[in-house]
């Protein structure tokens, strides 16, 4: 007789509960997102809850040293020239700073990936024209391009995010394209236009897909350099102009006082490399979870934890 058993399995997972037990299996890519979370709430809700707090000037406490708990936790990181917190104000300064990242790291994917896939997928020779218009503003420095055209405009957050995202979309337009060309040549493709397929059925149900975990990864990393891009601005002076407050304009600001009051630069800096560096790290481990070939890395090592 057959000995018929009941052998416990695991439940299955969530698809949700699969993704953070991959992003606990590489630590670094775990305190690096809790880091960036903590950011992002900062930017929701830090200006709501500390915005009067980060503008309230005290000249008594101007550049007042940091770890100074007796005029209380705002002022844990010391003050700066106007005797304003500085924890209040990286605080609400996040908001500036990612949001200007964000929204030129978005539009120039919008853009570069639309045009990419145009480019990759037609045979016409307009696709040759697009290419050169990513050759055109390839060949002018990103950064130098930005301080020229703000030179000329109103350094306010929109032209901002409009100069950097115009710089950024040659990085997608270029990595769109060259992986749509080799996609486009793939069995499944070719069995699709066979089928009947229409082009726009082809183009966004079965091309970019395969395409959208690469520009995750270039978008994560994009955003590092355009926040990097938008403290330099800031810095320069022609950024993002007080009253309203970014990293950046804090570094600045902090400039003059360095021999004698170093947190001024000190703290909104660390607060720009540990933003940086948390990105780099969640960009590599995005890069093993997109990739189905190096997931199982991943996937093991959470299975081990659990």
């Amino acid at each position: 007789m057959t000995d018929t058993r009941t052998i416990s399995e695991p439940k299955p997972k969530g698809r949700a509960a699969q993704w953070l037990a991959m992003l606990w299996a590489d630590k670094f890519a775990f305190f690096a997102a809790l880091f960036l979370l903590i950011a992002v709430l900062c930017a929701i809700f830090g200006p709501m809850l500390l915005g009067d707090l980060a503008t309230k000037q005290n000249l008594r406490g101007r550049n007042a040293a940091p770890f100074d708990l007796e005029r209380g936790w705002v002022f844990f990181l010391g003050a700066d020239a106007l005797g304003r917190p500085l924890l209040a104000r990286i605080i609400v300064a996040a908001q500036n700073t990612l949001m200007v990242a964000a929204g030129a790291v978005f539009f120039s994917a919008i853009i570069g990936c639309g045009l990419g896939l145009v480019a990759g997928y037609s045979r016409k020779r307009s696709a040759q024209w697009i290419m050169r218009l990513g050759d055109v503003i390839m060949s002018f420095p990103s950064l130098l391009l930005a301080v020229i055209v703000l030179y000329m405009l109103e350094p306010s957050i929109a032209n901002i995010v409009l100069v950097l995202a115009i710089t950024r979309i040659p990085i997608y337009l270029r990595t769109t394209r060259a992986e749509t060309l080799e996609v486009r040549e793939r069995m499944f493709v070719q069995a699709a236009k066979v089928m009947g397929a229409s082009h726009k059925r082809i183009v966004f149900r079965h091309i970019l897909p395969v395409v959208f975990p690469t520009l995750v990864t270039i978008a994560t990393l994009d955003f590092a350099f355009v926040m990097l891009a938008e403290s330099s601005l800031s810095f320069l002076g022609i950024g993002i102009q007080a009253p309203d407050i970014t990293w950046g304009l804090m570094v600045s600001q902090g400039r003059p006082y360095l021999t004698n009051a170093w947190w001024l630069s000190f703290w909104p800096g660390l607060a720009i490399i540990l933003t940086t560096l948390s990105l780099n790290l969640l960009s590599n481990w995005l890069r093993i979870a997109l990739d189905p070939t190096q997931r199982w890395r991943l996937e093991m090592g959470g299975r081990k934890n659990g």
